[in-house]
């Protein structure tokens, strides 16, 4: 496999006989770990809980809502960074069908439900440097040594950018970080996730390579710029028997690093990348959706409220999807 010298971890050098050995043998513990509802509750892959659907996030109708469908949520506590907040947790979404734009909701409990911030949204598809059909999949980061939020957004689904904000409400100077002339063979680089981890900023993000969906990753100093990029995937689907997975999140437990994301059958899934990103062991679904799901949960953003972890997810098609709040039991 290609070693890409820029790394700062060793890059991943699986054989396919060692890649089978490991996906075998984390098939046997998943499977071992799904023996039973009860078990399944006790713990899923990687000691993931079981997360029971708590409500919608937000209540329609909405005042922005230009496409009936909104996607990517990005769960923020917010009550002790900055002062004068609108509640103690922000929400992050938006459309994804043009135009998109980033959208606020608010709420002092993760258990929600969440207010509209009226004047959503709060960026929309005419960029300072140019105009983009939509921009959706907002993530933010809070960044303590510039005291700062920084939202990463793509527009068009080729580029990711970062804006920066004191206040999580207003942003300003947007600037691309990724595009898929920085990592050859892709035609997407989209739907980012950025968090901090060992001092500094690691990004996974999806890439779309001969037309299938892997999730790739890079990192940065500081989360703005100096970015580099790995030029291989960091998580193959056909280690799940996928053929696409999308909507990347860091999940640090165990004194390890997972990666959870969803797939073209919509379940959820997670993989352990290892503290260095140097690894890809396929652990297995971790959830799966519900009736109320139309058949795919989603992009999933994690947190914790009064010691109870709670996951924010898109449910439904891809185009005809909402934001549900589910709650570990």
């Amino acid at each position: 496999m290609h070693r890409d010298a820029r790394l700062p971890y060793p890059q991943r050098g699986w054989t396919l006989n060692r890649r089978s050995l490991i996906k075998g043998a984390a098939v046997t513990g998943a499977a071992g770990l799904f023996a039973s509802p009860r078990a399944a509750q006790a713990a899923g892959p990687a000691g993931m809980p079981t997360y029971r659907y708590l409500r919608d996030a937000l209540t329609m109708p909405l005042r922005y809502n230009p496409t009936g469908e909104f996607i990517f949520p990005c769960i923020r506590g917010v009550y002790d960074k900055i002062s004068g907040a609108r509640g103690r947790y922000y929400l992050y979404y938006a459309p994804h069908e043009k135009p998109g734009g980033i959208c606020v909701a608010y709420a002092n409990s993760l258990a929600g439900p969440f207010t509209e911030y009226t004047a959503n949204p709060v960026i929309d598809n005419v960029l300072p440097s140019t105009t983009v059909s939509h921009v959706s999949s907002p993530h933010v980061t809070w960044i303590p040594a510039a005291k700062q939020f920084y939202l990463y957004y793509h527009g068009e689904n080729t580029t990711t950018r970062v804006a920066r904000s004191s206040d999580g409400l207003t942003f300003r100077d947007e600037t691309p970080i990724l595009s898929t002339r920085l990592v050859p063979g892709l035609t997407e680089t989209s739907y980012a996730r950025v968090f901090a981890h060992s001092g500094r900023y690691v990004m996974v993000y999806m890439g779309v390579l001969g037309g299938k969906r892997h999730i790739y990753h890079g990192w940065s100093p500081n989360g703005w710029d100096q970015w580099q990029f790995a030029q291989t995937p960091l998580i193959n689907p056909a280690g799940d028997g996928l053929t696409d997975i999308s909507g990347p999140h860091v999940v640090v437990r165990n004194g390890t690093t997972y990666v959870a994301y969803h797939g073209n059958d919509g379940r959820m899934r997670i993989t352990e990348v290892g503290n260095n990103f140097d690894r890809e062991v396929h652990l297995g679904v971790f959830h799966t959706p519900i009736a109320s799901d139309n058949g795919r949960a989603a992009a999933p953003s994690f947190g914790t409220d009064g010691g109870v972890e709670y996951m924010f997810y898109e449910a439904g098609a891809r185009l005809n999807a909402r934001i549900c709040i589910a709650r570990a039991v």
